[in-house]
């Protein structure tokens, strides 16, 4: 399968380099040249498959270029019962009738990005044996709190590769920090960016673009790459779990086979959506795309005006890593809503730039509408569905999680729908965990408590284990607590590869 820059359509690579460059030269993402449709007897041949041989069936359709035993070697060494706590991986759980969860979050830093950062480090490992690279790769991460330890855990202390993870500094969770600052590896560096996460992002993809700066990297033995959802390795295993979950339903008999189904996803950086997007492409019943945002919800007005306009106050959430305002997968979208017009895209990603703001047509806003419905959250919503759910339910919330279960009573009040609902939990509620105790019972359980003692009062009330990597933080020292200005992010990786004076 070949895969083209969406900012270049003539700019082509088959799936092991893309995975290697992660963002072509031209500032575009990497997209298949067309999509595999995913026929009914595979899907059916898959209902009795566990995750991880369906994994292997939908890696193959999209990685022509990688060998059947290089997948399956991957697969096997990314979704251990030694990562996963869950045997089925990305289990499906039943909430009402008709709407289901599935939950993300059972991977070794408990979030969904484990999901696809688990996998990527093999895929890019096997890509680089393949194409003789001699060079180290060196992973450039911007976070907005999840990506950034999923990603320094499932690179770490891979051969051959070093990473540097961006996070906004004052903007992730007390949790997310110490996982971050805790993290362990010989070939890892974590940074804080005095800022939001849209200036790290927007650091990072300096970086990417500058020539300069790479070609001294290239000089220096190293080759930049990323493990952001820029990245096709990245999307492409967020792609399985959409189908996985799917498969899951029908067998449960929660769906009926080809039967449509809803789709709730709380998104910021719109990649985790858009795999879903790419799923229905395939040929999976999805029929409404429900993006749920939280205060920062660019994404909901965009969906609703066609407009799409980041010139307006940035909010510090209790759900942060959807505290985004230039959401980079977006422009994978836009080139298939464009109809793949690069040179379009290119005008519409130039008045980003520019003016911080572009405008669909009314006939593209319509298409897009017909795929997608927008909705958000507030934090006093958040708080108070992590409640509900809990004591409707018994079941326990993120806040991230509880943005998206608003939005999905918010359609069903306003659109109405007899679809089944699927909605995507991205976090463990412990990662959140004096948000959560606030939602289910008021700041006064929390009062003069640390973390840990919080997480503790979180088991005792739900009846749940505190996930062991979260349990074990307490004892772990600091190793990254550096902070730079936004303006210094490539001057910070010249210092760690002693590039001299480049990056000044």
């Amino acid at each position: 399968m070949v895969y083209e820059s969406t900012r270049d359509k003539n700019k082509k690579l088959y799936s092991a380099d893309a995975i290697i460059q992660g963002i072509s030269t031209d500032g575009g993402l990497f997209v298949p040249s067309s999509f595999p449709v995913i026929d009914s007897n595979l899907l059916l041949d898959m209902i009795d498959m566990d995750y991880r041989e369906r994994a292997k069936k939908i890696l193959a359709l999209f990685l022509t270029d990688y060998t059947q035993e290089e997948i399956d070697r991957c697969v096997d060494s990314a979704y251990t019962h030694q990562k996963f706590s869950s045997e089925n991986i990305a289990p499906v759980v039943s909430l009402t009738d008709d709407i289901s969860i599935l939950e993300l979050w059972h991977g070794p830093t408990c979030a969904f990005k484990d999901m696809a950062l688990q996998l990527l480090p093999h895929l890019m490992r096997t890509a680089m044996d393949k194409k003789g690279i001699e060079e180290d790769i060196v992973i450039l991460v911007a976070t907005s709190g999840d990506t950034g330890k999923a990603a320094l855990e499932g690179f770490r202390d891979v051969d051959g590769t070093h990473i540097v993870v961006f996070y906004p500094a004052e903007g992730v969770s007390p949790i997310q920090e110490l996982q971050m600052t805790t993290q362990e590896g010989k070939n890892v560096h974590v940074l804080g960016v005095i800022g939001n996460f849209d200036d790290a992002q927007t650091g990072v993809k300096a970086i990417f673009t500058d020539r300069e700066f790479n070609r001294v990297m290239k000089s220096s033995g190293y080759r930049l790459s990323s493990a952001n959802s820029i990245n096709w390795g990245r999307l492409v295993p967020q792609i399985i779990y959409y189908i996985s979950a799917y498969i899951d339903m029908v067998k449960a008999g929660t769906l009926i086979f080809h039967e449509p189904f809803d789709v709730v996803v709380p998104t910021g950086n719109f990649g985790n959506i858009l795999a879903a997007y790419y799923a229905k492409q395939m040929g999976i019943p999805i029929d409404r795309l429900i993006c749920a945002s939280n205060r920062n919800n660019i994404l909901t007005d965009f969906l609703s005006t066609g407009v799409y306009d980041c010139n307006r106050e940035f909010y510090k959430t209790i759900s942060p890593s959807m505290d985004i305002l230039v959401s980079s997968n977006l422009e994978r979208l836009l080139y298939e809503i464009l109809e793949r017009d690069d040179v379009e895209l290119v005008e519409l990603m130039h008045n980003l730039n520019e003016e911080g703001r572009y405008e669909l047509t009314d006939s593209q806003h319509k298409k897009l509408k017909q795929n997608f419905w927008g909705g958000y959250a507030n934090d006093a919503e958040t708080l108070y569905t992590i409640k509900k759910i809990y004591h409707e339910f018994g079941y326990v919330l993120d806040p991230h999680t509880a943005v998206g279960m608003k939005v999905l009573y918010d359609y069903k009040n306003k659109i109405g729908t007899s679809n089944n609902v699927l909605v995507v939990s991205t976090a463990s509620p412990y990662k959140f965990v004096e948000d959560v105790l606030i939602g289910i019972e008021g700041e006064d359980l929390i009062k003069d408590r640390d973390e840990f003692e919080m997480l503790d009062i979180l088991s005792s009330i739900s009846g749940t284990r505190v996930p062991n990597p979260l349990k074990e933080l307490k004892d772990k020292e600091i190793r990254h607590a550096k902070r730079w200005e936004k303006e210094d992010m490539e001057r910070a990786v010249a210092e760690i590869f002693d590039l001299g004076g480049v990056g000044q």
